[in-house]
């Protein structure tokens, strides 16, 4: 397959329209679309990523109106989460309408949902007309795609099209909370952090991983984001051995010389480059990378999830 590379939204589109996917910036990582009302599109997705089936995609709108389109019910938990945080980051679960797909919510009766706030996305949601799955666009457990270059590199000839844009400014997946029980539940960490959600719901607990039940999120079964390289998590002060095989990604200067460095200002900065970094270490055939541990608050319990997913599977 001939994969084509353009800046053109109403391109783009077509694609959708014919049935197939293609990759497109949002504010978190670059996604992979395809029509959710078009099962053989979404099943293009599946094999693409090389994805296991259960594990549930993420359906992306671009106005509120088309909730009811995917969502048999809204919660007032998640009126309240949407009048804060939508659009943007955060995706919400709540029970799905008996029409969608199953290959696409993983045979769940429950169906995650954003709005992406950026505007290539946005606009690209308009112009199609149709709500899109999108879940992020790279082989299956591999660092999702924070450029177009990084979606070439894992899709090309796997997919119709990509569509081009800026560097994702987030630099990790949407925040997902489940919507459908009583009690809201984090299921997975984002740039909308668990503070945030408290403060408009304190009601919000962390869900507790249980492997034997399905999962009503992606990236929580499978190992995910994981480099080639072995990661390695390092706390201050940092020791490890000098290496020219090896890098390190962190705020503080480590002790040791390694092959490649990036040092972060903020932890908005290091959830920003972790996946970029991962793709750089990667073509530097580097054998091990060090992270620096950071304190689970705020950005930092997303950032710390991702790393330890990363360097334990």
């Amino acid at each position: 397959m001939q994969t084509t590379l353009t800046d053109s939204i109403a391109i783009a589109a077509q694609f959708i329209r014919a049935g197939e996917v293609v990759a497109f910036p949002t504010e978190t990582v670059y996604g992979l679309g395809a029509n959710i009302f078009d099962e053989s599109a979404i099943e293009k997705i599946f094999l693409a990523k090389g994805r296991p089936s259960d594990n549930p995609l993420i359906a992306h709108i671009g106005k509120r109106a088309d909730l009811h389109l995917l969502a048999r019910e809204i919660t007032p938990m998640a009126e309240t989460f949407m009048e804060h945080f939508f659009p943007g980051p955060l995706t919400l679960v709540l029970p799905k309408q008996a029409n969608i797909s199953r290959l696409a919510t993983a045979g769940l009766d429950t169906i995650g949902i954003r709005m992406p706030r950026h505007p290539v996305a946005q606009s690209l949601l308009q112009t199609c007309g149709v709500p899109l799955v999108a879940p992020s666009a790279n082989l299956s457990g591999k660092p999702s795609p924070t450029t177009w270059e990084a979606v070439q590199m894992d899709l090309a000839g796997r997919i119709a099209c990509i569509l081009r844009g800026e560097q994702a400014e987030v630099g990790l997946e949407s925040t997902v909370v489940d919507c459908s029980r009583v009690t809201p539940l984090l299921l997975r960490a984002g740039a909308i952090t668990l503070e945030q959600l408290q403060a408009v719901v304190p009601t919000i607990q962390i869900a507790q991983p249980s492997l034997s039940e399905p999962q009503r999120s992606p990236g929580l079964k499978y190992k995910h984001y994981a480099p080639q390289a072995r990661v390695e998590m390092v706390v201050l002060p940092m020791t490890f051995v000098a290496s020219d095989a090896a890098a390190f990604i962190g705020l503080h200067p480590p002790a040791s010389n390694v092959k490649h460095c990036k040092l972060c200002q903020t932890i908005e900065e290091y959830a920003h480059s972790l996946f970029q970094f991962f793709r750089e270490c990667d073509a530097m055939e580097i054998e091990v990378i060090y992270c620096e541990a950071v304190s689970e608050a705020g950005l930092g319990l997303a950032l710390m999830d991702r790393i330890k997913r990363a360097a334990h599977g």
